[in-house]
């Protein structure tokens, strides 16, 4: 039984996600917090640690939380489910819709898409930013080393964009931030 719902929860996903993981993280939240898989607290660590490893974050999510729940066999049934449909999709796209994307009514759609999407991966941001500075999400207890780590981070950014006009690594981003958290914790 709990393979079937891994399928089911983790197809859902990847049927109804647009925009890759930021897009599908509420979605993700939703369906393993409702149906107990995970806490608040282990969702975080999940996504922190799907983002940090090679790899689509929906796929590592979706493994890890399958694995979690099943062993091997979850977590093969959980990224079969979230990677079908956009298999399928794709597929279908290649062999019989090759114009599809030119057609101005598809084109119509996914503009109409993305400012909604742009909206969900604000939310997710801002919610697992929250979720990591205050202890509780419903109080307002700070983790201060966090908001100290964040601040440290969000300068370091911005620092390096004025000075050197350039972005900071994603990967430096990740080091400096994982020697802060040591360091820091």
């Amino acid at each position: 039984m709990i393979y079937l719902s891994l399928f089911w929860e983790f197809i859902k996903i990847g049927m109804f996600s647009f925009g890759g993981a930021y897009g599908a993280i509420p979605m993700i939240r939703e369906a393993v917090i409702s149906k107990g898989w995970l806490d608040e607290e282990m969702f975080t660590n999940m996504i922190a640690v799907s983002e940090s490893t090679p790899g689509p974050i929906m796929v590592n999510t979706a493994t890890y939380i399958g694995n979690i729940q099943a062993g091997f066999m979850g977590a093969l049934v959980s990224t079969i489910g979230v990677v079908l449909p956009s298999f399928l999709i794709i597929l279908l796209i290649a062999a019989l819709l090759k114009n599809a994307l030119k057609n101005r009514y598809v084109q119509a759609a996914l503009n109409g898409i993305k400012p909604c999407l742009a909206g969900v991966i604000l939310a997710t941001g801002v919610y697992m930013i929250f979720s990591i500075a205050f202890n509780d999400i419903n109080s307002f207890e700070f983790d201060i080393i966090a908001l100290i780590i964040f601040a440290v981070l969000t300068a370091a950014v911005i620092l390096r964009k004025i000075i050197h006009k350039k972005e900071l690594s994603p990967i430096a981003l990740i080091v400096f931030s994982a020697v802060l958290g040591a360091v820091l914790y």
